[in-house]
Protein backbone atom coordinates (compact mmCIF):
# COMPACT_ATOMS: atom_id res chain seq x y z
CA UNK A 1 0.00 0.00 0.00
CA UNK A 2 1.14 3.67 -0.56
CA UNK A 3 -0.20 6.38 1.70
CA UNK A 4 -0.14 9.43 -0.20
CA UNK A 5 0.84 12.74 1.01
CA UNK A 6 -0.04 16.26 -1.43
CA UNK A 7 2.01 19.06 -0.77
CA UNK A 8 -0.57 21.98 0.43
CA UNK A 9 -3.36 19.73 -0.49
CA UNK A 10 -6.51 21.93 0.39
CA UNK A 11 -3.89 25.21 -0.96
CA UNK A 12 -3.80 23.29 -4.19
CA UNK A 13 -7.47 23.23 -4.89
CA UNK A 14 -8.11 25.25 -8.32
CA UNK A 15 -11.78 26.86 -8.06
CA UNK A 16 -12.24 26.74 -11.29
CA UNK A 17 -11.66 23.26 -11.83
CA UNK A 18 -13.50 22.73 -8.84
CA UNK A 19 -16.44 24.50 -10.14
CA UNK A 20 -16.00 22.36 -13.24
CA UNK A 21 -15.70 18.50 -11.24
CA UNK A 22 -19.18 19.87 -9.07
CA UNK A 23 -20.48 20.67 -12.67
CA UNK A 24 -19.59 17.42 -14.28
CA UNK A 25 -20.27 15.08 -10.98
CA UNK A 26 -24.03 16.60 -11.58
CA UNK A 27 -24.12 18.72 -8.37
CA UNK A 28 -27.36 20.36 -8.19
CA UNK A 29 -26.77 23.82 -10.02
CA UNK A 30 -28.17 25.48 -6.67
CA UNK A 31 -25.08 23.86 -4.65
CA UNK A 32 -22.94 24.46 -6.75
CA UNK A 33 -23.69 28.12 -6.99
CA UNK A 34 -23.89 28.43 -3.74
CA UNK A 35 -20.36 27.00 -2.76
CA UNK A 36 -19.16 29.61 -5.74
CA UNK A 37 -20.63 32.46 -3.78
CA UNK A 38 -18.95 31.39 -0.34
CA UNK A 39 -15.59 31.83 -2.77
CA UNK A 40 -16.40 34.75 -5.01
CA UNK A 41 -15.66 37.30 -2.84
CA UNK A 42 -11.89 35.97 -1.26
CA UNK A 43 -9.42 38.44 -1.28
CA UNK A 44 -5.77 39.22 0.43
CA UNK A 45 -3.20 41.78 0.65
CA UNK A 46 0.24 40.72 2.13
CA UNK A 47 2.04 42.89 4.60
CA UNK A 48 5.78 42.94 3.44
CA UNK A 49 8.44 45.49 5.30
CA UNK A 50 7.55 47.82 2.65
CA UNK A 51 4.28 48.05 3.01
CA UNK A 52 0.82 46.23 2.37
CA UNK A 53 0.72 44.73 -1.45
CA UNK A 54 -2.45 45.39 -3.19
CA UNK A 55 -5.78 43.38 -2.99
CA UNK A 56 -5.90 40.74 -5.29
CA UNK A 57 -8.68 37.95 -5.57
CA UNK A 58 -7.68 34.72 -4.33
CA UNK A 59 -8.44 31.98 -7.02
CA UNK A 60 -7.12 28.78 -5.40
CA UNK A 61 -7.39 26.62 -1.75
CA UNK A 62 -10.27 25.93 0.38
CA UNK A 63 -11.36 27.83 3.38
CA UNK A 64 -9.31 26.88 6.21
CA UNK A 65 -11.56 25.97 9.07
CA UNK A 66 -14.66 25.87 6.89
CA UNK A 67 -16.90 22.77 7.17
CA UNK A 68 -16.93 22.33 3.70
CA UNK A 69 -13.37 22.13 2.69
CA UNK A 70 -12.22 18.34 3.32
CA UNK A 71 -16.15 17.74 1.20
CA UNK A 72 -14.30 19.81 -1.70
CA UNK A 73 -10.78 18.11 -1.45
CA UNK A 74 -12.74 15.13 -1.83
CA UNK A 75 -14.65 16.11 -5.02
CA UNK A 76 -11.55 16.94 -6.59
CA UNK A 77 -9.98 14.44 -5.50
CA UNK A 78 -12.79 11.83 -6.87
CA UNK A 79 -12.42 13.47 -10.27
CA UNK A 80 -8.54 12.72 -10.58
CA UNK A 81 -8.92 9.51 -9.33
CA UNK A 82 -11.61 8.78 -12.29
CA UNK A 83 -9.67 10.58 -14.89
CA UNK A 84 -6.92 8.53 -13.67
CA UNK A 85 -9.15 5.34 -14.44
CA UNK A 86 -8.93 3.47 -11.46
CA UNK A 87 -12.50 2.73 -11.22
CA UNK A 88 -12.04 0.23 -14.29
CA UNK A 89 -8.94 -0.39 -13.42
CA UNK A 90 -7.67 -4.42 -12.68
CA UNK A 91 -5.18 -3.30 -9.74
CA UNK A 92 -6.53 -3.34 -6.71
CA UNK A 93 -7.13 -6.52 -3.81
CA UNK A 94 -10.25 -8.01 -3.75
CA UNK A 95 -12.51 -7.30 -0.88
CA UNK A 96 -16.00 -8.51 -0.67
CA UNK A 97 -15.73 -9.62 -4.51
CA UNK A 98 -14.58 -5.92 -5.43
CA UNK A 99 -11.65 -4.44 -6.59
CA UNK A 100 -10.78 -1.84 -4.12
CA UNK A 101 -7.56 0.19 -4.92
CA UNK A 102 -7.91 3.48 -3.56
CA UNK A 103 -9.49 4.45 -0.14
CA UNK A 104 -9.55 7.84 0.55
CA UNK A 105 -10.68 10.69 3.79
CA UNK A 106 -10.11 14.21 2.70
CA UNK A 107 -6.79 14.42 1.59
CA UNK A 108 -5.55 11.48 3.08
CA UNK A 109 -4.99 8.53 0.30
CA UNK A 110 -4.07 5.23 0.34
CA UNK A 111 -3.48 3.28 -2.93
CA UNK A 112 -3.66 -0.73 -2.58
CA UNK A 113 -2.33 -3.29 -5.04
CA UNK A 114 -1.25 -6.92 -5.18
CA UNK A 115 2.16 -6.44 -5.65
CA UNK A 116 5.26 -3.35 -5.70
CA UNK A 117 4.92 -3.70 -9.56
CA UNK A 118 0.82 -2.93 -9.52
CA UNK A 119 1.49 -0.23 -6.84
CA UNK A 120 4.42 1.71 -8.96
CA UNK A 121 1.74 1.58 -11.66
CA UNK A 122 -0.52 2.71 -9.49
CA UNK A 123 1.23 5.73 -8.01
CA UNK A 124 2.34 7.07 -11.34
CA UNK A 125 -1.49 6.67 -12.80
CA UNK A 126 -2.07 8.74 -9.89
CA UNK A 127 0.62 11.09 -9.82
CA UNK A 128 0.36 12.47 -13.73
CA UNK A 129 -3.22 12.97 -13.31
CA UNK A 130 -2.83 14.59 -9.85
CA UNK A 131 -0.61 16.93 -11.65
CA UNK A 132 -3.19 17.84 -14.07
CA UNK A 133 -5.39 19.22 -11.36
CA UNK A 134 -2.42 21.20 -9.52
CA UNK A 135 -1.90 18.57 -6.49
CA UNK A 136 1.78 17.59 -6.45
CA UNK A 137 3.12 14.10 -4.19
CA UNK A 138 4.83 14.76 -1.74
CA UNK A 139 7.80 12.17 -2.17
CA UNK A 140 9.29 12.87 1.63
CA UNK A 141 5.84 12.65 3.31
CA UNK A 142 4.68 9.89 1.23
CA UNK A 143 5.26 5.95 2.37
CA UNK A 144 4.96 2.89 1.06
CA UNK A 145 4.42 -0.47 3.63
CA UNK A 146 3.53 -4.46 2.42
CA UNK A 147 1.61 -6.39 4.04
CA UNK A 148 3.58 -9.63 2.74
CA UNK A 149 6.72 -10.55 4.75
CA UNK A 150 8.94 -11.43 1.28
CA UNK A 151 7.92 -8.34 -0.64
CA UNK A 152 10.11 -5.22 -1.26
CA UNK A 153 8.79 -2.50 -2.96
CA UNK A 154 10.98 0.26 -4.41
CA UNK A 155 9.16 2.96 -6.26
CA UNK A 156 10.62 6.30 -7.32
CA UNK A 157 8.70 9.67 -8.13
CA UNK A 158 11.18 11.87 -10.29
CA UNK A 159 14.32 9.92 -8.92
CA UNK A 160 13.47 9.77 -5.14
CA UNK A 161 12.74 6.79 -3.97
CA UNK A 162 9.38 6.44 -1.54
CA UNK A 163 10.68 5.15 1.85
CA UNK A 164 9.16 2.05 2.98
CA UNK A 165 7.61 2.03 6.50
CA UNK A 166 7.12 -0.95 9.21
CA UNK A 167 3.78 0.84 10.27
CA UNK A 168 1.98 4.30 9.64
CA UNK A 169 -0.54 6.28 11.25
CA UNK A 170 -3.70 6.46 9.30
CA UNK A 171 -6.59 8.23 10.34
CA UNK A 172 -5.80 8.29 14.03
CA UNK A 173 -4.56 4.70 13.85
CA UNK A 174 -1.37 2.92 13.90
CA UNK A 175 -1.42 0.10 11.16
CA UNK A 176 1.44 -2.50 10.65
CA UNK A 177 2.72 -4.43 8.14
CA UNK A 178 0.82 -7.41 10.11
CA UNK A 179 -2.21 -5.63 9.59
CA UNK A 180 -2.55 -4.69 13.51
CA UNK A 181 -3.96 -1.74 14.45
CA UNK A 182 -4.84 -2.10 17.52
CA UNK A 183 -2.51 0.51 19.21
CA UNK A 184 -5.01 4.30 18.98
CA UNK A 185 -3.26 7.27 18.80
Amino acid sequence: MCFIDYSKAFDSIDHNKLWKCLEEMETPLHLVQLIRSLYRTQEATVRTAYGDTDWFEIGKGTRQGCILSPAAFNIYAEKVMRNAGLEDCSIGVRIGGRNINNLRYADDTTLLAESGKDLEELVLLVKKESEKFGLYLNVKKTKTMSTAAATNISIKIDNEEIEVVEDFIFLGSKINRDGDCTPEI
